[in-house]
């Protein structure tokens, strides 16, 4: 029977576009059904944080079996945070891990590159509170400004490029506080700070709590900025080399995942089952973190969207004969 769900998930991944759910849905009822077992698929090994919201998805397409539709298998790798799971993907630990496309480009730029499968468009707001006058980027100037992160952050270094083609130096100019995001978060709401640039996730999820509101939106920026918005800045990424041996099988992942984003997006009861993963008790905070989810699912890479996430690195200070080459941003086949 396993020859069976081979021969099947092969037929998939040359099938057409028109035929492909259906192959899909096929090998997801010989699964359920137990007529076939997914013995002998390829295993793709991936580190998250556990209650990051790349596990949202990943939850879905596992318990969906769209990996195993699409002729792999997935395992889930749960971490801390952030550098621990950048720890797992650089000791080989794990084949792929999220991080945004500012560290792939300098990973590039170290020697190391990575191959960047897109995975959400979402950066990060400037909240204030419900009261404030703030809406603009210039009257950030003589504030006090938290910025969840650090100073290397993509968020804060996209804010101060805006700020700079404004002639504000947000450094020099505001009243920069650096912190974990629930910390400022507190600080906000205490009044400890004016404007708080946070990621968006927490965003969505103060927003949720009530009391504080978006002033802008990091994505409204890019826009002003001259940058198209809607870029996949937070990606899947696997060792150049590793996807190189591994071709197939990242085709297969990124149809797998295309297929999850398209139900979280169209499907609401979806979400209820990934719902205890969102640590979302009030249906007001869920329902702020699933439709700021769906707003930032990206459309596939292009050659435009490609040109638009080199213009962005050049404004974040990459230098232009050492991007990334093309080739490291992954398109779907069709």
């Amino acid at each position: 029977m396993s020859q069976i769900l081979a021969l099947l998930a092969r037929s998939l991944r040359h099938a057409s576009k028109a035929v492909r759910p259906l192959c899909v849905s096929l090998i997801a009822l010989l699964l359920a059904s137990g007529a076939v077992r997914a013995e002998g698929l390829p295993i793709l090994n991936l580190s998250v944080l556990q209650f990051g919201t790349a596990h949202w998805e990943l939850d879905h397409l596992q318990r969906h079996g769209l990996d195993r539709a699409h002729g792999f298998e997935l395992k889930v790798r749960l971490v801390a945070d952030v550098p621990a799971s950048r720890l797992a993907v650089t000791s080989g630990s794990a084949d792929g891990a999220v991080s945004d496309v500012l560290w792939a480009q300098a990973r590039h730029e170290a020697g190391t590159s990575y191959l960047f499968v897109p995975f959400s468009s979402q950066i990060g707001e400037v909240m204030v509170a419900e009261g404030s006058g703030i809406e603009h980027l210039a009257e950030l100037v003589g504030k006090r400004l938290g910025v969840a992160g650090g100073p290397d952050g993509q968020g804060w270094l996209l804010l101060q490029r805006v700020a700079r083609e404004q002639g504000i130096d947000l450094a020099q100019d505001a009243r920069v506080q650096f912190g974990a995001p629930p910390l400022l978060a507190q600080a906000l709401r205490r009044d400890q700070v004016d404007a708080l640039l946070t990621f968006w996730h927490f965003a969505a999820r103060m927003r949720g709590e009530g009391g504080v509101r978006t002033a802008f939106t990091m994505d409204q920026l890019l826009g002003e900025a001259g940058l198209q918005p809607d870029l996949p800045v937070l990606g899947y990424l696997f060792p150049a080399s590793w996807a190189e041996r591994n071709a197939e099988l990242l085709q297969a992942f990124h149809h797998a995942l295309r297929q999850a984003k398209e139900q979280l997006a169209r499907q609401p009861d979806a979400w209820q089952a990934i719902r205890p993963l969102m640590r979302a008790e009030d249906d007001a905070v869920f329902l702020a973190l699933r439709d700021s989810f769906v707003s930032g699912i990206p459309s596939p890479l292009d050659d435009a969207a490609i040109d638009s996430l080199y213009d962005l690195l050049l404004a974040t200070g990459a230098r232009r004969e050492r991007l990334m080459p093309a080739g490291l941003f992954h398109r779907i086949s069709p």
